[in-house]
């Protein structure tokens, strides 16, 4: 006679599993015990074992949990059950007080990670009565040897409906259903590469909300563009990979330890996603006509080039973005204000020739605007330009050369090197930060103005008028180089290119014909 053909495969792999996690974990020699399951336990246990399997484990009577049954109180349970509120709630109705409890004790185990609002419940009420109590992360049915569902047939409807107003149940059911992958990758005790299907997109945009406890969004908000496209990567590949749980042969109880912690990886990944995609797309803006603009740009602002030598006529770099047909008028007329303010301002003439040859006779006050500002636009008489600190050793990036005004302001004001007849006081300033001996009682002397600084100084700024992005970098900059002061920036709104020329426009403005745009 043939022996008899071992089922192999997941469904044998499953049973193993449970004998050595459940029923060897609670067996003793001569003792029965009633089995309790809920209705996604009775799906698992039917689908990999028969009821002579769990004779031989001990059990002598299978319940269902949810159903009213008459108590056995000389005998133990074993309660196999998911980690949900109704499964719990009828455990807790089985052991409501030591005087009506149905059974003599309680094993629990649960089939997959039971959270800390139900474990706290089970313990406040009936502690004394378990007597284990365990996850052995098997959230998901083995079919066949080869095949396991996840037993959420409600999937298809949030996945693919179109109805909007199912965006969260879709959220949800989407996170239950890698969380029961991640038990399958743990039972068969694999730690597989993860590959999947980009879904086509349906051509709605989808909104990242970018706030300050996104750590990864902090870190990389004010950095140079191709920093980004570089390190975002190099951080999904450290989480993505985390050595420890990847590298040789893992345990089963490490990799359920993984998969608790693989809601806080997936939502890592999806953030690194999210800023990856950002980056791309602005990228992809980027190539095609801006790259030659900042260069141009970069050099009319800073008088030299990307190899240091002096721009000698400033016609010809202005002459390439003009002839641009790809460029629009607000990058033609940044490009204009940067060549007068490059040769600190230029003739009437020069100016109307300019704006007539470019058709920009309708934004014209978005040049001539900024004489408001103290600018010279059409000087009376030839003014000397402001000196800038020699910044030509500090490393940076070709089309990011130019450095805002405001970082030497930050600077000096730190090391307390700001005139202070263009910088006067308004009010009266410590003795310590002048130096000089007359120091308040209650105050402590301190030998220095650096001396005060080492015990962490804040450098408060605040601009009228609006700040850009670049000068908001500036204070992190010089809050990184001088690691004992901490620059404070603020101002009235934030400046964008755009939105600073129409800002200027609408100067000469009256009130009634202005609109103001707040911050997003």
């Amino acid at each position: 006679m043939a022996p008899p053909v071992t089922e192999r495969g997941l469904k044998s792999v499953v049973w193993q599993k449970i004998k050595a996690t459940v029923f060897d974990d609670c067996k003793k020699e001569g003792e029965w015990k009633i089995m309790l399951l809920d209705e996604f336990t009775t799906k698992l246990l039917a689908s990999c074992c028969k009821m002579t399997d769990l004779l031989a484990e001990g059990i002598t009577v299978v319940e269902n949990i949810y159903k009213n049954r008459e108590p056995v109180r000389q005998m133990k349970a074993l309660y196999f059950i998911s980690p949900t509120s109704k499964s719990v709630d009828c455990f807790l109705r089985d052991f409501a007080s030591k005087s009506e409890n149905k059974y003599k004790a309680a094993y629990i185990y649960f089939t997959d990670f039971c959270p800390d609002s139900l474990f706290n419940k089970i313990k406040a009420s009936c502690s004394k009565s378990i007597r284990r109590c365990k996850e052995i992360n098997i959230s998901f049915i083995p079919l066949e040897s080869q095949v396991y569902t996840l037993d959420v047939p409600d999937a298809f409807y949030y996945c693919y409906s179109p109805d909007p107003s199912n965006a969260n149940g879709k959220d949800a059911i989407m996170e239950e259903m890698a969380e029961q992958i991640v038990t399958v990758c743990a039972t068969l005790d694999e730690n597989p590469g993860v590959r999947y299907k980009r879904y086509k997109t349906d051509g709605k945009e989808k909104e990242a909300i970018l706030e300050e406890d996104d750590d990864l969004w902090v870190r990389i908000r004010h950095r140079h563009i191709a920093v980004v496209l570089e390190e975002i990567p190099k951080l999904m590949k450290e989480i993505s990979s985390t050595k420890k749980a990847t590298e040789g042969k893992t345990s089963l109880s490490a990799l359920a330890q993984l998969m608790k912690k693989m809601p806080h990886f997936r939502k890592q990944i999806t953030k690194q996603v999210v800023h990856l995609n950002l980056a791309e797309d602005c990228m992809n803006k980027f190539k095609p006509n801006i790259e030659k603009l900042c260069k141009s740009e970069q050099d009319l602002a800073l008088g030299t080039d990307a190899e240091g030598q002096k721009v000698k006529d400033s016609m010809r770099v202005l002459l390439p973005v003009l002839l641009n047909k790809n460029h629009d008028n607000y990058d033609k007329i940044r490009a204009i204000l940067l060549y007068i303010f490059s040769i600190n301002g230029t003739t009437e003439e020069n100016l109307d020739r300019l704006i007539q040859n470019v058709k920009i006779e309708n934004d014209s006050d978005m040049i001539r605007n900024w004489s408001y500002l103290g600018v010279p636009i059409v000087p009376p008489s030839q003014q000397s330009k402001p000196l800038r600190k020699d910044r030509s050793t500090e490393e940076t990036f070709q089309l990011s050369r130019w450095t805002p005004f405001i970082k030497d302001i930050l600077e000096d004001a730190i090391d307390n090197r700001l005139d202070s007849k263009e910088w006067p006081y308004c009010s009266q300033y410590p003795a310590v930060w002048n130096g000089s001996g007359a120091v308040s009682a209650r105050q402590k002397p301190r030998t220095n103005y650096l001396e005060d600084r080492k015990n962490g100084s804040k450098l408060i700024v605040f601009v009228i008028g609006g700040i850009t992005y670049s000068e908001m970098r500036c204070a992190y900059e010089v809050s990184q180089a001088h690691k004992s002061c901490e620059v404070i920036i603020g101002s009235t709104h934030i400046l964008t290119p755009r939105k600073l020329l129409d800002d200027i426009k609408m100067l000469n403005k009256p009130k009634d014909k202005v609109s103001f745009i707040k911050d997003e």
